[in-house]
């Protein structure tokens, strides 16, 4: 049961993600705020996804191969000539969709409470955890493009249908 609804929020997640991500303008891509360039905010959502989503501590993790220690920290002001393409961040995203989908699709409900390997947080804090931090980001990104760019990229809500026309979606 609810593991069921994790499925269904995370689909969900995952869509908007995917949605806002190409919602962001070129002309914002490297534009910065508070010092950041929108690609970093973008990246360190992405990274945390991909990190703590599942198990923060997995000794199989690996970086992708663009990765260095300062990327995902948004403390860490970025070089003015450094940027990531947004096809790599695109990438990467698919690949963080995949993996999330493959560990949620043999999810049950009693691992739910258990810890994964070498972690000392059940899986369901983990996920309510990427929950919260995940759409903190993407709320900060939103309102870069709406601010920036005057358009307010679509959310799906509880129980409302996909849209159909292809991405970006906006209201």
């Amino acid at each position: 049961m609810l593991c069921e609804d994790i499925r269904y929020l995370t689909d969900r997640a995952l869509w908007e993600t995917e949605n806002l991500m190409r919602c962001i303008p070129d002309e914002l891509w490297n534009k910065r705020y508070d010092g950041i360039p929108m690609w970093k905010y973008l990246y360190h959502t992405l990274y945390s996804m991909d990190r703590w989503y599942i198990n923060p501590n997995d000794p199989a993790y690996q970086n992708p191969e663009f990765h260095t220690d300062s990327l995902a920290d948004l403390n860490v002001v970025p070089p003015e000539d450094e940027s990531i393409e947004r096809e790599k961040l695109e990438t990467y995203f698919y690949q963080i969709q995949d993996k999330i989908r493959g560990y949620i699709a043999q999810l049950d409900d009693k691992a739910l409470s258990e810890n994964p390997v070498n972690c000392e947080m059940s899986r369901f804090r983990l996920i309510l955890g990427q929950f919260r931090h995940w759409h903190r980001h993407m709320g900060i990104i939103y309102g870069f493009v709406i601010a920036d760019a005057g358009k307010w990229p679509y959310v799906l809500n509880m129980n409302g249908e996909y849209p159909e026309h292809p991405m970006p979606n906006y209201f």
